[in-house]
């Protein structure tokens, strides 16, 4: 049953390319995507179950908190701990545009030291990335201010790895604001944390608080992200389908002396139709496989390149495998079905003298 695409090489390996092209892309558009929302999303949620931005601000980079409010906000019944962050980006001696992360001393143990120690004033902390790519300097230049470099550390947030640490009392000096946002992390976190929500609300009108999972779920920079991704990953996925569709439609042209023997030994159009869609749908899972493959291989492989410190990262989780594998045999079964049903329905005398 298989013959053809043997005898047919050059069209199946088109075809072969096209649906690997295709599901490759898709894997590592979605899964580079997935894993920037998730290392942010990770980031928030390390030691914050509550987080508070400035109202009317969509994006964190742009919200300014009034940092005296984790005194009051630590008081509060059910309250753990609360931590303020300021986040941004400039560049770093010869970097051109790195993570600067300003943060208050109770969030400074989330980043694990693998040498030195914390940063006081005047101080930074590197990421294993950066201190790589600058071969371990002792000083570094931030906005034309020099910092000392007092140790290196590893994050299990991949993007944090590419950036620097510093007080928030020297990041509000850098970047003009008290702080991007505050974490709060509760005593319970089994409980409901509305109350303490609305507890907070009342202490500034000037801010926008909600629980972290319910910020990441709303957060406009991720819609965006997903949105974008799944529109180039629809494109890459038509023009795949498109490509099977025409090479398909050339390859049954070649075999209308084949399909015209084969009705006119009795066979149905039918199992013809279905024969045809079984070929197909084996190529796909070969296809889907090797894509697959490709896929791990270079998402492993961007993780490792230092030029992108760790800001590209990525993997492909149960759905995204699911859904694509679902996907893909939908694609391939559709290109195959539209040129057989045309080689199906012509009479098998023209067939054999057309292919003839």
């Amino acid at each position: 049953m298989f013959k053809s695409f043997l005898y047919y090489k050059h069209k199946t390996l088109l075809i072969l390319i096209s649906i690997i092209s295709a599901i490759s892309s898709i894997f590592l558009i979605t899964a580079v995507a997935n894993g920037i929302i998730g290392m942010y999303s990770s980031m928030l949620k390390t030691d914050g179950d509550i987080i508070v931005t400035q109202r009317g601000v969509a994006d964190t980079f742009f919200s300014d908190v009034n940092r005296t409010l984790i005194g009051s906000i630590s008081q509060l019944e059910g309250v753990a701990s609360a931590q303020g962050v300021i986040v941004g980006a400039g560049s770093i001696d010869t970097i051109q545009i790195a993570g600067i992360y300003g943060v208050t001393q109770n969030r400074m143990p989330s980043y694990h030291l693998i040498q030195g120690y914390y940063p006081k004033a005047g101080e930074v902390i590197i990421g294993k990335n950066i201190a790589a790519i600058l071969s371990n300097p002792q000083n570094i230049q931030l906005f034309g201010k020099y910092f000392h470099v007092s140790g290196i550390y590893k994050s299990e947030i991949g993007f944090e790895n590419g950036g620097v640490v510093i007080s928030i009392t020297d990041a509000e000096k850098l970047f003009k604001k008290s702080a991007s946002f505050l974490l709060v992390s509760v005593k319970d976190i089994s409980q409901d944390n509305y109350k303490i929500i609305e507890q907070i609300k009342k202490l500034d009108h000037n801010i926008d608080v909600k629980s972290t999972n319910d910020f990441i779920d709303n957060y406009n920079q991720f819609k965006i992200i997903r949105i974008s991704s799944g529109v180039i990953a629809f494109i890459s996925f038509f023009m795949g389908f498109l490509a099977i569709v025409s090479i398909m439609s050339m390859m049954i042209n070649d075999r209308r002396y084949e399909f015209g023997i084969k009705r006119a030994m009795g066979i149905s159009k039918t199992r013809i139709i279905a024969d045809t869609i079984l070929e197909i749908i084996a190529l796909t899972l070969v296809a889907f496989c090797i894509a697959y493959g490709i896929s791990l291989l270079l998402l492993d492989q961007l993780q490792h390149i230092e030029k992108f410190q760790g800001y590209l990262s990525g993997e492909i989780d149960v759905q995204l495998f699911v859904e694509l594998l679902i996907g893909s045999l939908v694609m391939a079964m559709i290109g195959a079905l539209v040129p057989a049903l045309v080689a199906s329905r012509v009479d098998p005398i023209i067939l054999i003298n057309r292919g003839s």
